[in-house]
């Protein structure tokens, strides 16, 4: 189960730097424009994933900070942003890497930013939604590209696993 952990983890940072690479392509107008996704913009949309993951992540681990709204602005600067990304995405592969079969199996209890309730849960299925969450707004971010007239972006977890990068996993 490690294992698949580790692989999405490193999907998850390699899916990631493709969509900043071409997000890198927008204007800052191009940015920030509502496009009609969940979190409205290419700003917004990558901002909830930042703030999402230093929620989750504070919840697994209980440090780090978090904030308290899903749709938080971390960075309005795409370079500031990418670079929080990095950190977030290389804080979830080394502490997944710290984690034992017995971690995995555990269960672990936190509260919603949403509606402040208290949940327990086991990790594993937590860790599916972590990965799950990225992948549904980082198709919205590709949405987001193709709108602006930006070329598609290859997102494909196969593209990954045949990558240099994701063969070890694969």
């Amino acid at each position: 189960m490690k294992q698949h952990f580790m692989m999405f983890a490193a999907y998850n940072a390699w899916a990631n730097r493709c969509i900043y690479d071409a997000a890198s392509a927008l204007s800052t107008e191009e940015f920030c424009r509502d496009a009609g996704a969940f979190f409205k913009s290419m700003m917004g949309t990558l901002n909830h994933l930042v703030a999402t993951d230093r929620i989750w992540m504070k919840r697994f681990t209980g440090k780090g900070d978090a904030p308290a709204a899903l749709d938080a602005i971390i960075h309005t600067d795409l370079g500031k942003l990418r670079a929080a990304r990095e950190i977030e995405d290389r804080r979830i592969i080394d502490w997944i890497d710290g984690l034992d079969a017995k971690a995995l199996s555990g269960r672990f209890t936190y509260m919603t930013v949403s509606d402040m309730r208290t949940i327990s849960q086991r990790l594993a299925p937590a860790l599916d939604h972590l990965f799950n969450h990225q992948t549904h707004h980082r198709g919205q971010a590709h949405m987001i590209l193709t709108t602006l007239g930006k070329p598609s972006v290859q997102l494909d977890l196969i593209a990954f696993q045949r990558s240099e990068e994701g063969r070890a996993f694969a």
